[in-house]
């Protein structure tokens, strides 16, 4: 029998569904290079990628690249679920977690895949954490109180008192929004940023915290809190759905209630 081939950009039929043939079927990524070790100036590297023999997300893309094409690629992950925050970039000019951004959500024929904003790049897509992590360590984000535990039991709250919570404990501290803030990057060595105020409003809103005035005085300035302005691009940006710019505005409101 005479062997059949289809033709090249035919459409052929896997899964119950209807696909472009193999050599349509690719996606090509442009990814940022850097070393700073090697004295060399940052440079894109261009990567093609079958997605018929790849996963969904732009992170199997990139664990791709690195196993089958360039094992020097270098990148943060972890959970693979958008637990870590660890593999936190900017996809198509918008930050994200490569494991939770499908790549068929990047619409244009080429995909760049750049560090996270404004910051120093350790190397390839893995940014400096340093500053970023000295300011959380800042705000001492931990339960601070006086009165000693009743009984020795743990402190208790009401219902109504741990919902206040909800939408501040969820923060994985993947950066993307202080790194999509236009004000962070203008004052990030004295502005706290949207993920760190948004940690510093959750103790200020736990009803088990017993220094609220001292963690006020600490953020009453004008460039680690007023220096938001209220772009909003911090909550177009969180992976998991919260709202920086509103803790901070919850933060502004106690500062104003408390001097009146």
């Amino acid at each position: 029998m005479a062997e059949f081939t289809l033709p090249k950009n035919s459409k052929v039929r896997k899964n119950g569904k209807v696909h472009a043939s193999d050599a349509a079927n690719k996606k090509t990524f442009k990814v940022y290079r850097y070393d700073p070790d090697s004295g060399e100036n940052p440079r894109y590297d261009t990567f093609e990628i079958d997605l018929d023999e790849c996963g969904p997300m732009v992170l199997d893309a990139l664990i791709k690249m690195k196993g089958e094409q360039d094992a020097t690629l270098t990148f943060r992950r972890s959970c693979r679920e958008g637990i870590c925050g660890s593999c936190a970039m900017n996809m198509d000019g918008s930050n994200g977690l490569a494991c939770t951004t499908a790549i068929e959500d990047c619409k244009g024929k080429t995909v760049t895949i750049t560090p996270l904003p404004h910051m120093d790049v350790v190397k390839d897509l893995v940014p400096d954490f340093t500053h970023f992590y000295a300011q959380y360590a800042s705000i001492q984000p931990w339960l601070k109180t006086e009165t000693p535990e009743p009984s020795g039991k743990e402190r208790l709250q009401s219902p109504e008192e741990r919902a206040k919570l909800d939408g501040l404990y969820e923060c994985i501290l993947c950066a993307c929004c202080s790194t999509s803030c236009p004000s962070y990057w203008w004052n990030s060595d004295k502005f706290l940023g949207p993920a760190i105020l948004l940690q510093a409003y959750r103790w200020l809103a736990d009803s088990r915290d017993e220094h609220t005035g001292e963690r006020l005085d600490q953020l009453e300035d004008p460039f680690r809190l007023y220096r938001c302005h209220t772009i909003m691009n911090c909550a177009n940006v969180c992976p998991k759905g919260l709202s920086p710019a509103r803790a901070i505005a919850e933060t502004k409101k106690m500062l104003v209630e408390r001097s009146v």
